[in-house]
């Protein structure tokens, strides 16, 4: 069987104000068509369907219609769970309706495993399927004490144990997945994932996912990447767009799996090319160099984040000129002149004495360099003038 991984979609989500709902529908007509193109016979959603617990009306309206299109009217499974983002009694209030259409909508962890019969294939699936499992959705209190190292051995024993039950109930004739939204330890993480953790307490240790699970599927964490240090293969599909600017660069994709019961995992990542990428402009040149670049129409179908150097304030008339000129700009940040000396007076104090010395010499120079001997020699220097230094202070 072929499945597919996605996870983080956040419908409803903006930027800055901006709404992002456009891309998002975009997304998931790309994803309407990968499931097609790629033969799909089950999708996996790993969290984070939508952005907040209380979605507006417009970003339910895709999510509801994109799953009933998706499932091609039940003959393509699909099973989400519910992220720290979703309202887990929300997000499965629908069950009803959707397991006609093949749909699994879980709120709440529990230790039942799905088994979900795949038409296309006839084969069976077992998913070890954890929704978010926070101390409060899991209804139970982890520690007695107020600290954050038992906490965190607390829940990651408490995750482990839930894996393990449901572990259980794999079988040797059909394919076993275990999917969670939860935070690995040594995943890298950007600005836009709503910590799921209490300083570190609710992080669970790579070796704590479930051995015997062909593959496990995760959400949670925004840049696609594999869990090394895990017995299994585990992976974080990503999220399908750019959330925030410490995502510029990242490619976006989904995850394929080719399983068979018994079988290594294959598994395929196909890019995504929905949404607006996200840019960071730095513009040390000033306005000058800002006009060079619209004129250049450089990015122009992104969301951009404008730093430009500049000696003055930039007036609200410049402000409203840019804007006009390129409406994917998100923050219009001028560094002025004393910062940017402030900035690299500190920079300086942590750059070592002879690196200072040959950019003064390359500057003074006019990009020339100062062999050994000289370095030496400076150095010598500047010894010298500490320990005279530190004599006349006695």
């Amino acid at each position: 069987m072929r499945l597919l991984h996605t996870a983080d979609w956040h419908l409803g989500r903006t930027l800055e104000g901006r709404s992002r709902l456009a891309e998002q529908a975009q997304f998931l007509d790309e994803l309407a068509d990968i499931v097609e193109e790629e033969k799909i016979d089950a999708i996996l959603m790993a969290g984070d369907a939508f952005d907040t617990v209380n979605p507006p009306a417009a970003a339910e309206q895709l999510f509801y219609e994109s799953m009933s299109r998706l499932s091609n009217n039940g003959r393509r499974p699909i099973i989400v769970i519910a992220g720290n983002h979703d309202n887990p009694d929300r997000l499965s209030a629908a069950s009803p309706l959707a397991v006609h259409q093949n749909i699994t909508l879980l709120g709440l962890p529990t230790t039942d495993v799905e088994s979900i019969h795949i038409p296309t294939s006839d084969e069976m699936l077992k998913v070890a399927a954890l929704p978010y499992p926070s101390e409060s959705r899991l209804k139970e209190l982890l520690a007695q004490e107020n600290d954050e190292q038992v906490l965190r051995n607390s829940y990651d024993a408490r995750v482990k144990g839930i894996f393990d039950k449901m572990s259980e109930q794999f079988t040797t004739d059909s394919v076993n997945i275990a999917m969670s939204h939860i935070y690995v330890a040594g995943g890298s993480s950007t600005d836009s994932e709503r910590p799921i953790e209490v300083g570190g307490a609710y992080t669970v240790a790579a070796t704590s996912l479930p051995a015997n699970a062909q593959y496990v599927a995760l959400g949670h964490l925004h840049r696609p990447q594999m869990i090394n240090r895990a017995s299994t293969l585990a992976r974080y599909s990503g999220s399908p767009l750019a959330y925030s600017f410490s995502e510029s660069g990242y490619a976006k994709s989904v995850t394929i799996l080719d399983a068979k019961p018994g079988k290594e995992i294959e598994m395929t990542e196909i890019p995504l090319s929905s949404g607006k990428p996200l840019a960071r402009w730095k513009a040390k040149n000033g306005l000058a160099e800002v006009y060079t670049w619209l004129d250049e129409q450089k990015d122009t179908q992104a969301w951009v984040d404008l730093e430009v150097h500049v000696e003055d304030a930039l007036s609200l008339e410049e402000i409203h000129r840019l804007r006009k000129l390129h409406p994917g700009f998100i923050h219009i940040r001028p560094v002025f002149k004393a910062e940017e000396l402030a900035l690299e007076t500190r920079s300086q104090r942590e750059v070592p004495i002879e690196e200072l010395f040959t950019k003064f010499y390359s500057r003074q120079t006019g990009g020339g360099a100062p062999d050994t001997e000289l370095v030496k020699l400076f150095l010598t220097l500047i010894n010298d003038e500490e320990v005279s230094g530190k004599e006349d202070e006695k």
